[in-house]
């Protein structure tokens, strides 16, 4: 393929996921599907011409920045306010605790389909599966009320943060000698990585403030790229890193004190969230983009030709809204609906998947279970997001029917 054809293709796609995006939002049909579908064609086509590319890598290497970027984006979502702390701890109970109680019920379904797998790489499996998608979840939810959207903002957001480091703080500490000593290492880890990110937050804020350039901020992505690979590198939990930049840039305001309030601008920090925002928006629809298409790409449909695949899967999914149902209940208790049946799998889900080191990888395990649980996931979500714009509309008709008859 020529270079030319080849950014022909490359900016088609772009065009293409643009429009998906509009597309999502009058149908409430996620675009992550749309994008694999699209992959999906895009791999037919090769196939008919023999042509079979190497998309591994690639896919890996957007995984790493998309995981990056989801994490960045999630943080800079997170907005820090005493007015705000009902839904932030609410919220927050719900994805920890769904997160944990999912990941160990499907964690003994893995177990009872492959036998003789332990628990923990069981559990390893199970993780990326129990993680909800704010990737999908944030721009699908524009059509709810204030106080039920900044819930699932904030639900998804902690879902993405704490899952990736769940995973991560497992596959970095499992080697460790009894439940005493993972949880030694786990909190001598994140107490280090915290420390090191608060002093790198505060550093790069104030480095970035001062730096007149026009591309300081792709600069700044790069830095935060470098870092993150460092600390992978030297075992640290990496993602911390890019988390406290993102919650220090968002909330500034209230995690400043002392001396660190004259040496920061409080306004030169506001217009660089702003921007920065808007890039790492920008920058993520691009990775988000690209990754779904060649996943699409890479997907071997006939793992789904296996029952087996169809019945783990279902129990998944039972699983899955039955935690959250329960959760749901005993936390919010009023006005659950739609909020139990928005927990679609997408990005996050496939990044960790495909993470997964090859020591804990079990070839008994059908990778078409991902891409099962990611459809109905989502089409639930848009099944429910549909019905309650539906009732919006009845319950509008039906006052100003009202209205017009007391007139």
């Amino acid at each position: 393929m020529s270079a030319y054809l080849f950014v022909i293709n490359l900016c088609v796609v772009v065009i293409i996921s643009f429009f998906f995006n509009l597309l999502a939002k009058k149908t409430n049909i996620p675009s992550v599907l749309m994008l694999i579908l699209l992959g999906l064609g895009i791999q037919q086509v090769l196939n008919y011409f023999g042509i079979k590319p190497e998309y591994f890598n690639t896919l890996e290497v957007l995984g790493i920045v998309g995981l990056i970027m989801i994490v960045l984006e999630a943080a800079l979502d997170l907005e820090l306010k005493r007015e705000k702390w009902p839904i932030i701890w609410k919220s927050f109970v719900i994805a920890f605790v769904s997160l944990v109680l999912s990941s160990v019920l499907i964690t003994f379904v893995i177990q009872l389909f492959i036998q003789n797998l332990d628990f923990l790489s069981a559990l390893i499996y199970a993780i990326p599966f129990s993680i909800m998608s704010s990737a999908i979840i944030i721009p699908s939810v524009s059509n709810l009320s204030k106080e039920k959207r900044e819930f699932m903002i904030y639900e998804s957001t902690f879902s993405d943060i704490l899952g990736i480091l769940f995973f991560y703080s497992l596959i970095e500490n499992i080697n460790a000698n009894g439940a005493g000593e993972v949880a030694f290492a786990l909190g001598g880890n994140i107490f280090l990585t915290l420390v090191i990110s608060v002093v790198l937050s505060y550093a790069l804020i104030y480095l970035i403030q001062n730096i007149r350039t026009e591309a300081r901020f792709f600069l700044f992505l790069a830095v935060l790229v470098l870092l993150y690979a460092v600390a992978k590198l030297f075992h640290l939990s990496s993602l911390l890193i890019i988390l406290m930049f993102g919650l220090l840039l968002r909330n500034h305001k209230v995690l400043l004190w002392g001396k660190l309030e004259r040496w920061l601008d409080d306004e030169a920090i506001d217009g660089l969230f702003e921007n920065f925002k808007m890039i790492t928006v920008e920058s993520s629809f691009l990775v988000r983009t690209f990754f779904f298409v060649v996943f699409g790409i890479s997907l071997s449909l006939s793992t789904l030709e296996n029952w087996k695949v169809w019945l783990m899967s279902g129990l998944f999914l039972v699983i899955l809204y039955v935690t959250r149902y329960i959760m749901f209940y005993a936390v919010e208790r009023r006005d659950i609906f739609p909020q139990i049946f928005l927990a679609p799998r997408g990005l996050i889900s496939i990044l960790l998947f495909f993470a997964i080191p090859d020591d804990f990888k079990v070839p008994e395990f059908e990778s078409g279970a991902l891409l099962v649980i990611i459809i109905c996931s989502s089409l639930i979500m848009a099944w429910s997001l549909i019905s309650e714009s539906t009732n919006k509309k009845s319950n509008n008709e039906i006052v100003d029917g009202g209205n017009s008859i007391g007139s």
